[in-house]
């Protein structure tokens, strides 16, 4: 089985929808994914992602089975740079998150001392334990570490989120610290992340990602590849985000 893990198009948070560069990159995504194969759409809750979905659907003649558990990753804290203000719980300053052991940790990520009376373990929680649902559902049962292949297929699942939570179940599906991924990984609006099962034992799968974060579609189209997600390649490049 196959998990396409689409990342929204440039999105415009104020009205939850997109921008008009986000709807060129959507349209562009769904002429992509026309000559892909799909069999089923799952899609967050939340109008960025459910605009983008919407060109894929309707070029496809599909429809789509909306999640709220697919909706942005809801976990808040307090940053050291932004004390006082809840904030969702990643785009901490590199020499902060950096300076806890905890955040390293598969396991225990969210037991660090910041996340200590927030939400962000709870909601951790209900979205791995929705995303093991949806693939027992789909053929395959989380036993520890890996799944067991309980109806091994071939077919292609696309699932239209967001930045944050796709870097939760990705923490969850390789067993890695999401929150290493939220700051090591910057996939750009529109883009897919393919994920395959792995089943080198009969009947014991494991996820592994065959592309990250890949943007065909913009670079047919002639689009550039939007910004958002990313911070200054150079501390002196005074226009890109600070």
């Amino acid at each position: 089985m196959q998990i396409l893990f689409i990342r929204h198009a440039d999105p415009d948070y104020t009205i939850d929808s997109l921008t008009p560069e986000g709807e060129l990159q959507a349209k562009a995504l769904a002429d992509y994914l026309e000559g892909v194969k799909i069999d089923r759409v799952f899609c967050s809750t939340l109008g960025r992602a459910r605009k983008t979905a919407y060109y894929t659907l309707e070029r496809k003649g599909m429809e789509a089975q909306y999640l709220p558990w697919l909706q942005e990753f809801r976990g808040k804290c307090e940053k050291p740079n932004t004390p006082g203000v809840s904030e969702y719980c990643w785009d901490w300053l590199p020499a902060d998150w950096t300076k806890e052991p905890l955040f390293y940790d598969k396991n225990r990520w969210f037991n660090a001392p910041a996340f200590k009376g927030t939400n962000v373990k709870t909601e951790a929680q209900w979205v791995t334990k929705e995303l093991d649902n949806l693939l027992s559902e789909l053929g395959y049962k989380r036993t520890g570490a890996i799944y067991k292949a309980v109806r091994p297929n071939t077919e292609t699942v696309a699932v239209f989120c967001h930045l944050g939570v796709q870097c939760i179940m990705l923490g969850h599906l390789l067993g890695i610290s999401p929150m290493v991924l939220l700051h090591g990984l910057a996939p750009s609006p529109s883009s897919i992340t393919t994920v395959a099962t792995e089943e080198r034992a009969e009947g014991k799968a494991f996820f592994r990602v065959l592309e990250m974060g890949a943007v065909p579609h913009l670079r047919t189209a002639g689009l550039e590849p939007s910004f958002a997600a990313r911070f200054c390649e150079c501390y002196y490049i005074t226009e890109q985000r600070h």
